[in-house]
């Protein structure tokens, strides 16, 4: 099973992984000594990738440093010490973020972000590998607002063999939330994934409804909501980091689902989320079929990225 995550991971990060590597690939696989055009094609391709322009320069300016010093003397040694550092800076942020224990059932995971990211399909896939690993999931229809919202959940429910928990059209989502958790303990199901409305970080009165989602969880269930879960669309790069950082302050979010990565260059943004919010990336979406979603690897990642074999 690793073996076939790691493939679709690499080709989901097929484009990223080949424009980065067109523009640094003599710097990672030349022998003899560390030019400084090669650093400065790293950093180009870092920037390119939408890792950040901050984080490409810190990071290129520390090999130079390290180069000055001799403690990197080789273009050999230029990788590692690359790969060293990504895996150093996406562990920082896993362990910054790492997960409340739970002390009660059901396990609450909230699902937001704006429309158009792929939130809803994410719910769903997300319930499948939750029961792949034993998991029996409720899935709560909190998007009241948005036209068919609630038939789409229950296409993909109907899917993935999850119950769906919904109310009438312009229902309070607080309210399915509060159902769809009272349908979890009643039936024995260990979480309620909710399926929150698209709405824009800029709008104060659905950020508010989000905010009481949240209330009305954690009066039921002690420490929900227990995961948060913000999906960004990859093709937007770094775009989505002002996006995440609104949510954040509202809803406490813990973890990123980065969906359409296998649809643009721009898979550096996993740095820049790391480098700029301290949050994890914790999926990836890498196609459309409901098997498509990964469970984020910082190894695999970096390596697809530099073109390391495992």
């Amino acid at each position: 099973m690793v073996g076939t995550f790691l493939k679709k991971l690499k080709r989901g990060l097929f484009m990223t992984h080949t424009e980065f590597l067109e523009r640094v690939g003599d710097a990672l696989r030349r022998t003899g000594p560390v030019e400084p055009v090669h650093l400065d094609r790293l950093e180009e391709g870092l920037i390119a990738a939408d890792a950040g322009v901050a984080l490409a320069t810190r990071l290129v300016d520390d090999l130079r440093e390290r180069v000055r010093r001799s403690q990197i003397t080789t273009a050999e040694e230029l990788r590692p010490a690359v790969r060293a550092r990504l895996l150093e800076l996406l562990r920082a942020a896993e362990e910054g973020a790492a997960l409340p224990a739970l002390t009660a059932l059901p396990k609450v995971t909230l699902v937001v972000g704006v429309n158009g990211t792929g939130k809803t399909t994410t719910v769903a896939k997300l319930a499948k590998r939750r029961q792949e690993v034993g998991g029996r999931v409720v899935l709560a229809a909190a998007d009241t607002f948005r036209a068919a919202a609630v038939d789409q959940l229950k296409v993909w429910g109907e899917r993935v063999s999850s119950p769906v928990i919904h109310q009438r059209e312009g229902a309070d989502p607080a309210a399915v939330v509060f159902d769809a958790i009272a349908a979890a303990r009643s039936r024995g199901f260990d979480e309620v994934i909710v399926d929150t409305a698209g709405r824009l970080h800029t709008r104060a009165n659905l950020m508010k409804e989000l905010e009481k989602v949240c209330k009305v969880a954690e009066r039921e269930v002690a420490g929900a909501p227990h995961e948060v879960l913000l999906v960004l669309d990859a093709t937007t790069g770094s775009n989505g980091i002002e996006q995440a950082q609104r949510f954040g302050a509202t809803a406490g979010v813990n973890g990123v689902v980065l969906t359409k990565l296998d649809g643009t260059a721009k898979g550096g943004v996993v740095l820049a989320i790391a480098d700029t919010l301290k949050l994890p990336v914790r999926w990836v979406g890498v196609g459309e079929a409901v098997d498509d979603l990964l469970p984020f690897n910082a190894e695999e990642f970096v390596d697809s990225l530099l073109d390391i074999e495992r």
